[in-house]
């Protein structure tokens, strides 16, 4: 881990907004996911979530140009339960949907706690999506067409979004908490060690943050061998040797 290397990820943590959100709506192209995910990335939008379509998941990470890595994802069952859980957590809900009572996109406060939904490519926002919106909000079109590509209009919101925000200083300082920034960071900087763990479902290894490196690599591999070695229905695959031994 270089100095410039570590510096440029706790830049990208200090101005991550964890209480901008970006909720997907059965959306079934492959690379309008990876498109959105790029954009969260760009424009400091840390956790994505989705409704994947009722067909089931797509991959996407080959062509999402490695923002997955930067952007948590959240999977829920249905629309109902990710819009109850984030305005649980006290989120207004943004919807872009064309409807009568559709407002101008740059008219909504983004600088509030907030979820951007977005619809998908053939219905757009479902209605019981809809229904349960705070707002709907457009991308003024002066066009013959009467919308744009979803992973578009969200590169759009998410650039006022920023603007919004930038001007109300919510870039200068880091907002992220504390324990989801030490989390992130430790993936950030060791992703094999934390594919390795994962995999396993072992504890992240002790990490020195003004570093980036881990504590006791040595030490933890060898704890790593204890387990191994005391786990009696283990999968095979479990015995693999730890990242760099």
């Amino acid at each position: 881990m270089t100095p410039e290397r570590l510096a440029r990820i706790k830049g990208t943590l200090d101005r991550r907004q964890p209480d901008l959100h970006v909720l997907t709506d059965q959306i079934h192209k492959p690379r309008n996911v990876s498109a959105i995910i790029r954009s969260c990335d760009a424009f400091g939008v840390a956790n994505m979530h989705t409704v994947w379509p009722r067909e089931g998941y797509r991959a996407f990470r080959k062509t999402a140009g490695g923002s997955h890595n930067w952007v948590t994802t959240h999977t829920h069952p249905d629309m109902d339960s990710a819009i109850s859980e984030l305005r649980g957590r006290g989120r207004r809900i943004y919807a872009a949907e064309l409807s009568d009572r559709a407002i101008d996109y740059r008219d909504v406060d983004f600088t509030v706690p907030c979820v951007l939904v977005l619809g998908n490519e053939l219905d757009g926002v479902s209605p019981e999506a809809a229904a349960q919106a705070d707002e709907h909000i457009v991308v003024p079109m002066m066009g013959m067409v009467e919308s744009l590509n979803v992973s578009a209009a969200c590169a759009i919101i998410l650039a006022e979004a920023q603007r919004q925000r930038s001007e109300a200083g919510m870039f200068e300082r880091r907002r992220m908490p504390d324990d989801e920034y030490g989390r992130l960071l430790f993936r950030w900087c060791q992703p094999q060690v934390t594919r390795y763990c994962d995999d396993r479902n072992l504890p992240y290894p002790p990490f020195d943050m003004e570093t980036g490196e881990l504590i006791d690599g040595v030490g933890w591999m060898t704890e790593v061998r204890d387990i191994r070695r005391n786990r009696v229905r283990a999968r095979p695959e479990d015995f693999a040797a730890p990242p760099g031994e």
